[in-house]
Order: C-alpha cells, then sequence, then structure tokens
C-alpha cells in the first residue's frame, strides 16, 4: 500500500518483593514492592528508587534509550514507555526490556511480573501507539485534513478495522488465562468493548497527538502479550480496514464501558480461542495454519489450569452451607 508503520510500546509490569523461591514459599502470595499509588511521585522506597536508575542505565548501555519510567497506580507498579520507531525494532525493545528488568530487579532483591493482573484490583498493559508514513515522504497518514476532525480518511477506515478484527484475535494479543482477568475489571482503563474516540481511556482504540503526531493508542493488549503477536493483529485490522474503505461508527464519548451497543471484546481465553477459530475474516487476515497453531496453543494454556484448584475456591467453600 506503500505505506510504512511506526510503533511505539508503553508496558507496565509489577515489582514484588524477593525472589521466585520467596514467592514459592509465600504461596505465591508475592508482596509488591510499594504501597499505594504512587504515580508520579517524586519519592519511593531506596530499593526501587535503585532499581529504577539501574534499569534506565543498561537499556540505555544496550542502545536502548527509553522515552519515560515512572512508578504508576498500582502497588509495586512500574511504567516503561519506548519511542517510536520501525515495527520490528519495537517488539525487540520490549523483549530486551522484560529481560532486563527481571536481571535488574533480581539484583536489588526483587522480581519483575509482567502478567495482565499480577493481583486482584490491578492490571497492566502494553499499549501499542501506531502511525502510518507515507514512503514517499509526504507525511503521516493519520493527521486530519482540511475539512476532518479527529483523523483523516485512512484514519479512520483503520479504526473501523481495528474495531473488527480485534474481538475476534484474542488469542494473539491475550494468550492466557490471566489475560481477561484484567479486561473483567470495573473501570479500570482497561478496554472491555470494541469502541473508540479521542483520548478517552475507556476505549480500545484511543486517538492521541496532534498535527503529525496524530496517532491510535491500542488498549486491548496486557503485559503478558507476545508483541510481535499483538502488533501483527494491530496491523491485521488495519490493514483490513484501509483496504475493505470501512468506516467505524460514532466516537465514544464519556464512559465507553456502558455502550451496550459496541462489541464486546472476549470474557476469556476460551470463548476467545471459539472466536479466533471460526471468524472468517481471521482466517482470511492470518490463515488456517496460523489460527490452528495459535488455537493449540491456547489450549494447552487451558489444560493446564482446567484442573488447578486455586485459593479462592476453598476460600469460598468455607462459606458454602
Amino acid at each position: 500500500m506503500g505505506l510504512a508503520p511506526r510503533v511505539g510500546l508503553e508496558c507496565e509490569f509489577v515489582l514484588v518483593e524477593g525472589s521466585e523461591r520467596d514467592a514459592e514459599r509465600s504461596g505465591w502470595r508475592p508482596r509488591p514492592a510499594t504501597l499505594g499509588n504512587l504515580d508520579y511521585a517524586l519519592d519511593a522506597p531506596g530499593n526501587v528508587t535503585a532499581f529504577l536508575r539501574e534499569l534506565r542505565r543498561v537499556l540505555a548501555e544496550a542502545g536502548l534509550p527509553i522515552e519515560a519510567l515512572k512508578l504508576e497506580g498500582a502497588p509495586g507498579q512500574v511504567e516503561v514507555t519506548f519511542p517510536f520507531g520501525p515495527v520490528e525494532r519495537a517488539c525487540e525493545q520490549h523483549l530486551l526490556l522484560k529481560m532486563a528488568a527481571k536481571a535488574v530487579a533480581e539484583r536489588h532483591g526483587m522480581s519483575a511480573l509482567f502478567m495482565a493482573a499480577p493481583f486482584t484490583g490491578t492490571g497492566s498493559g502494553l499499549h501499542l501507539h501506531l502511525s502510518l508514513h507515507r514512503l514517499d515522504g509526504e507525511g503521516a497518514v493519520f493527521a486530519p485534513g482540511d475539512g476532518e476532525e479527529l483523523l483523516s480518511q485512512k484514519g479512520l477506515e483503520a479504526v473501523a478495522g481495528l474495531l473488527d478484527v480485534l474481538p475476534v484475535t484474542g488469542p494473539m494479543w491475550a494468550p492466557t488465562v490471566n489475560s481477561y482477568r484484567r479486561l473483567a475489571r470495573d473501570r479500570g482503563f482497561a478496554p472491555r468493548r470494541a469502541t473508540w474516540g479521542w483520548d478517552n481511556r475507556s476505549c480500545a482504540v484511543r486517538v492521541v497527538g496532534h498535527g503529525s503526531g496524530r496517532r491510535l493508542e491500542v488498549r486491548v493488549s496486557g503485559a503478558d502479550a507476545n508483541p510481535y503477536l499483538a502488533v501483527a493483529a494491530v496491523l491485521a485490522g488495519v490493514r483490513h480496514g484501509i483496504a475493505g474503505g470501512l468506516e467505524p461508527p460514532e466516537p465514544a464519548v464519556g464512559d465507553s464501558y456502558q455502550d451496550a451497543k459496541a462489541r464486546r471484546l472476549p470474557r476469556d481465553l476460551a470463548s476467545a480461542v471459539r472466536e479466533f477459530e471460526t471468524d472468517h475474516i481471521a482466517a482470511e487476515l492470518f490463515g488456517v495454519r496460523v489460527i490452528a497453531h495459535l488455537a493449540s496453543l491456547a489450549g494447552l494454556e487451558l489444560d493446564h489450569h482446567a484442573a488447578l484448584v486455586s485459593p479462592a475456591e476453598i476460600a469460598r467453600s468455607f462459606a458454602q452451607s
């Protein structure tokens, strides 16, 4: 199509006290390394401050300078944002970040958890910031022109494609049982429906940026997502919308969690697999072999969890008559 995507990944993860062995001894109930909401806070516990300082340094030394590194709103939560760039580079940066964060955390007596829902009530996302640029150097594709408001025509088509494709590609951007704990939260800035809007954190696709920096922030995937697969699902959705000249619905205004007309994102991994295996759009975009392979991996994940008994089930049994 003569277009080059540029992607910037924004990732959240949680720091917990101690090692994996310590977590095992606690019955897999690790303690967050900080308490309360320290979003944009100027102070943090000494070991956490030292971790942030060293993580920034080792990433820079590895040729991975970051755009932002800060504590987030949940206990122990950290957010890292990389500058936008070529797609493969963005995905590689994220994998190297995970390795670096775990290694540096260990040196400071902590562990880094890249889970979508590491604790009840906490969600960690992997947000994908996407823009398209013309190969002929004519500029950004999503920037609105004269008479256009939120997005250019191609930008609107891209949004429409994403709203079609995201609900049927769940195993690509939410690959674990835990992924859907994040999506089930009530008003936790994790989307539950295929909606879009201007600077609206309750939407699956959030339009942000100004002028040539106008871009789409796709907010569906969690910290446990494989960046290559998540980005592939997003690019397939964008291409689907542009190739088909699709038109999106009106943008959401206010709380899009309450938009009963919008399509619901998958509620759990089992339903996501069913949609993925049977949807004709997914089959056309990725082919039956890719879908069968990823569905098989999701099936292994479901089988692993099917026979496990959780502490929550035991606790509820005490209350049953």
